[in-house]
């Protein structure tokens, strides 16, 4: 179910989305704070700055829960020579799940649900999602995991009882930056990464921070406890373009990731940059 990169890779963006107002509503986008970013941003809204930071391949992410919306994404990864892989949306409540997923076209790479919008914090571990996420392990597909850090405790039990699927983790978990304050974000994450089937992107850092007066030392204790935690060859760079517009350029944001990767190694960063989400969601 994936689309073979025939071409060579510098950098790879694991996390980005696009949206179109036109198309459907994006009601998420209504409060003052987001206004900067309601509006349409397309690939070809991307590709000059992608390029800038020398990424030639990216994972483009789903952004509501709409499986029309997961088409469509399909069918621009399909037309693109930027887009390595989607990963989509489908109800993994559904008792169909499996059946929707193999009705899909090619280059989907994994499937992601906005668990920190769910006011359970156990809705991880329901019966019926997981049933619907061993329809994806079944697949052969990654899941994204979009959690906030009082959800950890439910990834982690789900990610244990499941070692047959790769569970990747969005923007650290949402860490609160802004407020400096590392535990107990820092224990629980300790306590995911020591299950060897869970990846983690170094993403969404920036708007977690505060968005005017962010600088890199303010991100740097947690990122170095996601590299140290995971090691590099379980974590990836992702933009989360254009959110990442509130509070830095596409320039910016790579930039604070080269910084945060200063320290390691060649080949340590040749992971983070590229092997890693390579590897996750299975881009060969």
């Amino acid at each position: 179910m994936t689309r073979p990169i025939t071409r060579p890779m510098t950098r790879i963006d694991a996390h980005h989305h696009v949206w179109d107002l036109a198309a459907r509503p994006h009601g998420w986008l209504d409060t003052e704070p987001l206004a900067p970013i309601r509006r349409t941003f397309t690939l070809d809204d991307l590709a000059g700055p992608a390029a800038a930071a020398g990424v030639s391949a990216t994972v483009l992410v789903q952004v509501l829960p709409d499986l029309t919306e997961t088409r469509e994404f399909l069918a621009l990864a399909a037309e693109s020579d930027l887009v390595a892989g989607v990963v989509g949306w489908i109800d993994l409540t559904a008792p169909d799940a499996a059946d929707t997923l193999a009705g899909l076209p090619a280059g989907l790479v994994g499937v992601r649900h906005g668990v920190q919008s769910e006011p359970d914090p156990d809705w991880l571990t329901r019966p019926d999602v997981r049933r619907g996420l061993a329809a994806v392990a079944e697949a052969g597909l990654a899941y994204d995991l979009l959690t906030l850090p009082h959800q950890l405790p439910a990834a982690v039990d789900t990610v244990t009882a499941m070692p047959e699927l790769t569970f990747v983790l969005d923007h650290l978990s949402k860490p609160p930056i802004a407020a400096g304050e590392l535990e107990p974000w820092r224990g629980r994450i300790l306590e995911l990464a020591a299950r060897p089937n869970v990846f983690c992107k170094l993403s969404g850092m920036v708007t977690e921070a505060d968005w005017a007066s962010w600088q890199v030392a303010d991100l740097r204790p947690y990122a170095e406890t996601v590299l140290e935690a995971f090691g590099p060859e379980r974590v990836m760079f992702g933009s989360d373009w254009p959110v990442c517009l509130l509070a830095a350029g596409y320039d910016q944001v790579a930039q604070a990731a080269d910084d945060l990767c200063a320290g390691l190694s060649e080949g340590e960063r040749a992971e983070v940059f590229a092997g890693t989400a390579r590897r996750a969601y299975r881009l060969h």
